[in-house]
This record gives structure tokens, sequence and C-alpha cells, in this order.
């Protein structure tokens, strides 16, 4: 049963599903669980089946529980908003947004409504819960097939919400120019002289790498100012498309999952984070070995997969201004965790500060490259 008014999951289907709850392991873990009598309320709401099976989903947040379960009717995945993702209006507009999208037979998790007023969130005991079908994938393979199809999704993302409307008040902002970004990047040195003792000596190269990022970072969302983006419309948008947030299946995507940071703003600001993200080249767990190219070849199969769609051809003026939003968009995402933590996940913050340092000189020198790519 689909839901009606009143964020998924990620990676292919857990190889261990087995009956019984499985709780121990997230517990070790660190992760937040839920309990047995919670469980049992929760699903007295659902009208799925039988429950043959269920088994801990660990992924995304460790403040958000998550089980996947196998019924007579096929196999769900429950979630538990973490506390400060559980505001419900917020929570409603996102489901809005979704359950619109789904109507339009967008690619994403179905929601499940409740069995007695079909709505598509549960609130109980101060906590949401929300109950989606669970859909098979697998991760990026970085293909250029791949990359394409993540480029046309987003035009279609884009496009089918230009019919939207919210019956509640949706987020704005964004990674650009944004207030909250600066102050985390004045707040890193303090952080990383606590959680690495090589960074209180002034001269650890990393003050002079993150003094140059800080720099570029103002200065890409003021060249972008002034190419006029604040005047250039907004519209609904994911705000998080990014290689984790979407299932494949070969080099086509089956599912887009995770709507928590959908918003209004410019489509370009959304789009410039998919070309970096989808564009970004790694490697080994060590940062200062990763290349500081993008690979030009996936940038720019996204942008034409993108342009390609009728209705969401790109501007010039939006073109032009990419590069400096995807320096924008690889800074803000290494600013607040290193900020918060030190670290962006596993990864210490200096190391990948210097990283981001040198991803950021190498866009700076092929600007005119990047902005001109469809052209070639």
């Amino acid at each position: 049963m689909s839901a009606s008014i009143s964020s998924a999951h990620n990676g292919s289907l857990p190889s261990d599903l087995v009956s019984g709850s499985g709780l121990s392991s997230a517990r070790k873990a660190g992760r937040e669980t839920f309990g047995a009598f919670e469980l049992a309320i929760v699903m007295s709401h659902y009208d799925i089946g039988v429950i043959e099976a269920v088994q801990d989903f660990p992924r995304g947040s460790r403040k958000s529980p998550k089980l996947v379960m196998r019924t007579d009717q096929g196999l769900f995945l429950l979630k538990r908003r973490a506390r400060g993702k559980d505001d419900a209006y917020k929570v409603a507009f996102c489901h809005q947004l979704q359950l619109y999208l789904a109507a339009q037979q967008f690619p994403m998790p179905q929601l499940i409504g409740t069995k007695k007023n079909n709505n598509s969130l549960l609130q109980y005991d101060e906590a949401i819960y929300e109950l989606f079908e669970y859909i098979k994938g697998t991760p990026y393979d970085q293909s250029l097939e791949a990359t394409a199809d993540a480029g046309k999704i987003l035009a279609l993302f884009h496009k089918l919400l230009l019919s939207f409307k919210s019956d509640y008040e949706p987020p704005r902002g964004s990674y650009h120019g944004s207030r909250s970004v600066n102050a985390a990047l004045d707040r890193i040195p303090a952080k990383l002289a606590q959680t690495d003792p090589a960074c209180n000596d002034m001269t650890h190269p990393v003050h002079a790498q993150l003094a140059y990022i800080s720099q570029a970072y103002k200065q890409a969302a003021q060249r972008t100012e002034d190419a006029g983006l604040s005047e250039w419309p907004s519209q609904f948008v994911h705000s998080d498309w990014h290689t984790g947030n979407m299932l494949f299946r070969g080099s086509r995507v089956v599912a887009v999952i995770d709507y928590d940071t959908s918003r209004i703003m410019q489509r370009v600001i959304d789009i410039a984070n998919g070309a970096l993200q989808f564009s970004f080249l790694t490697g080994s767990e060590d940062p200062a070995k990763w290349p500081e190219y993008l690979d030009e070849s996936r940038f720019k199969r996204f942008l034409r997969a993108y342009d390609d769609v009728q209705g969401c051809q790109l501007t010039k003026a939006e073109l032009r201004v990419i590069p400096d939003l995807m320096i924008e968009a690889l800074i803000a995402e290494a600013a607040i965790p290193i900020a918060a933590t030190g670290a962006l996940g596993r990864i210490n913050g200096a190391a990948f500060i210097a990283m981001a340092q040198r991803k950021v000189q190498w866009i700076e020198q092929h600007t005119d490259d990047l902005a001109n790519i469809l052209n070639s």
C-alpha cells in the first residue's frame, strides 16, 4: 500500500538476512537500535504481511536505526529518524515531494502507508518512523554509462518538480556562499590543534593550505555572485546528488534515495555538486595519493546527459559558474565535519585539507576548459 501525505536505503540486500532481530551486532558497533517492544508497537501500525526475517541495516547515521524485513509480501526497510532530523513538518515536506515523484514513475523506493490512515510517517513516543519498500541494487561502478544515467536522472528530477507545489515551507540555502561554511573554516585550526598535536606548530603546512582554501571559497562565491546567480530562478532540487544516494543495476539508476536535504535553490547549485561527485577521483585510504585532477570524461558525460534531456538545456551562464560552484561544494563538504571532529569520516582532517587544496588548485587552473567542456 503506497502512502499518502499526512530516507530510504543505500546498498544491496544484506547477505545474512536471517530470522531474529540481530540487535547485538548493532549495539557492538555503537549504533542506535530498535527495542523489541518498540518494534512490536511500530509494526502493528503496518499491514505488510507475515514477517519472516529481520536484519539490522547498519548504513547511514548511527543515530538512525534501520531494519530490513522480509515478509510474504516482499522486502521492506524500517527507519527511525535521528533526533534533530525528526521535525514533523520537514519530514512531511520531504514525503510530499517523494509521493509526487513516485506518482510520476520516478525511480525511488515507495513509501509504505500506515494501515489505519495510510500516513507516510508514523509518530510514536516522540519519534518518527518511516517504512519503505526495499529495492535491490548495486553501487556506482564509475562507468561512463552509469555517470550519464545519473546526469539524465537528475535532469528528470528537476524537470518533474517544476510543477510541484508544496503545502509546507521548504528549506532554502546551500553550500554556496554559506556563513556556516565560512564559520567552520575559521574553527578548523583550533579543532585540529586538539585532535592532531602536530598541527599545534604554526609552521605545519595545514595552516597555509587552510588559508588557501578559505580564500578560494570566498573568491569562488564572489565570482558566482558576480555572474548573477542570485537573480536566477529557483526551484525544487535534491541537494545531495552523489554516488551513494542512488542504486544501480548495471549502468542504469534504479532508485534515488535520501530526500532529506531537498529544498529550493538555483538548479545549477545541484548540478555542480553532482558533476563534482561523479567526476571526483580518489584511490587508496591515503588522500595524499589521490590525483588532483577530476575525471573530465565523466564530468562531460554527466553534464551532456543532463543537457540532452528535453527542456533541461544548460545555459552558457550556468556552465560558466559550475567550476566555481564545484570549488565551493568541495570545500563545504570538508569544512563542517572537520570543524566538528577534526576528521572527515576516517580520514585525518589535515590530510583531507591538503588533498582539497590540490583539487581546488586544479579546478582553478582548468576553469575555462571545464566551463567549455560541452563544446569540446
